[in-house]
């Protein structure tokens, strides 16, 4: 056997802190990277996954026979397209390997599977021969699932959490060790050395984005919305304990403006009750935009018991429920390439039907930012006068203990009443 052969030749050992068990010496050996096999189960790459099984119509792609070429291939496949790749290698081309990776008896990576991607694409596509082989730290053939998650939960979760996770895999996996740690936040955050509150708003961000994923009925994928944690986040904290009407409002409206690109700054105008109804006004302003809301309104799906995302919450009642929910399953669906057409209305584009969308969601948030600015003005004055009275009735509390001391200055504190008292007849002289 391969491995077997070189673990044979390997005198040398490292420690590996993470590692288990008491024993925390793994033997070292160089493999020829293009014979060690990446993980299929690798966290980091989950949402990515998800879209290599859509698009090849596999549920089982990763599953069935992980170590066979088709997996690898989509899986090598996935690594190479992330963010940073390019640089990963030019930095391994320059300075080589500085940690070994690990695997296992079977030679399946578990700490390591970006950097041998990163030397195999050199040493076969750039013809790089010091990237021929990797150095590998080898577990024990006995090793179990439990250690092995264990272990890789330790070295790529809580050491490495912020470098190569998009946040959607990093809330991916967050749910899944959730489900694991018997619903526990707070054993969750141990295993991932992070504050509760930071995983709890991870688990409750990735459920607005099951439900997008849902209502898009296979057309967004999990990695098309890397790019709007700012959203989710937002909304997710927003609805949380907010009335039911008011949270499907805001969350019609947010995920309409996802959709649509209308930028988060703009968005968080919108986390107000009447939301949806805003956004309608400036919808019906346009007769298009109008046109294809109604129709919307009509069609299959807009409603009723067997709307999809009922089925995936099975609880309370959907974003088809409500004013925007026609339309949001319509714009979830579409894909922007795509034509709609409606009775005998000219056909429109969806991306053409986005860009409108996306104005006059804008247009609301400008209204509502502006809207929210003049409320205000019009409290800030009685604000301001309550702190007042505060401070005074303290000062009041704290003059006479004051007054006991010998190097109090009376003079000092009449003079400051009496800006205080020439302040209130400004006050009362505006009025």
């Amino acid at each position: 056997m391969y491995l077997a052969a070189r673990l044979g030749d390997s005198p040398r050992t490292m420690p590996v802190p993470a590692w288990p068990r008491p024993e925390k010496e793994l033997p070292l050996v160089n493999l020829e990277v293009t014979w060690v096999c990446f993980s299929t189960i690798n966290h980091r790459t989950k949402a990515e996954q998800i879209r290599e099984r859509g698009k090849s119509g596999r549920d089982d792609l990763f599953t069935r026979s992980p170590l066979e070429k088709e997996a690898q291939e989509a899986q090598y496949r996935i690594l190479r397209e992330q963010d940073g790749f390019a640089d990963l290698k030019e930095d391994l081309k320059a300075r080589g390997q500085q940690e070994p990776a690990i695997v296992t008896a079977d030679g399946v990576l578990i700490n390591g599977n970006r950097r041998s991607a990163a030397m195999r694409s050199l040493f076969v596509d750039d013809d790089v021969r010091d990237a021929r082989y990797v150095r590998c730290l080898v577990l024990p053939a006995d090793a179990t699932s439990a250690e092995l998650v264990d272990l890789e939960t330790e070295l790529q979760v809580a050491k490495d959490f912020k470098q190569d996770y998009s946040w959607i895999n990093e809330a991916l996996l967050i749910e899944e060790l959730y489900e694991r740690e018997n619903k526990s936040f707070k054993r969750v955050a141990e295993r991932v050395h992070r504050k509760e509150g930071e995983v709890r708003a991870y688990y409750d961000k990735i459920q607005q984005v099951h439900q997008l994923v849902a209502l898009s009925k296979g057309t967004r994928e999990y990695v098309d919305f890397i790019p709007n944690e700012s959203a989710f986040d937002e909304l997710a904290k927003h609805i949380k304990n907010k009335p039911e009407a008011e949270a499907q409002s805001v969350k019609d409206v947010y995920f309409i403006g996802t959709l649509a690109g209308v930028e988060y700054r703009n968005l968080r105008h919108l986390r107000r009750p009447d939301a949806a109804e805003l956004v309608l006004d400036e919808i019906r302003s346009d007769s298009r935009l109008e046109a294809v809301l109604d129709e919307a309104a009509k069609s299959p799906g807009a409603g009723g018991e067997d709307d999809l995302l009922d089925a995936f919450l099975d609880e309370g009642p959907s974003a088809a429920s409500e004013p925007l929910g026609g339309l949001l399953q319509l714009v979830a669906a579409k894909d922007e390439e795509e034509t709609i057409q409606f009775g005998d209305a000219p056909p429109m584009e969806v991306s053409q039907l986005l860009r409108g969308l996306r104005r006059s969601i804008t247009n609301a948030a400008t209204e509502a930012k502006e809207d929210s600015q003049d409320r205000k003005e019009v409290t800030a004055p009685l604000e301001r006068a309550g702190n007042v009275i505060s401070h005074l009735n303290r000062m009041i509390e704290a003059l006479p203990r004051a007054r006991r001391y010998d190097d109090w200055d009376e003079a000092a504190f009449t003079s400051k009443v009496e800006q205080i008292e020439e302040l209130l007849l400004k006050a009362k002289g505006q009025s």
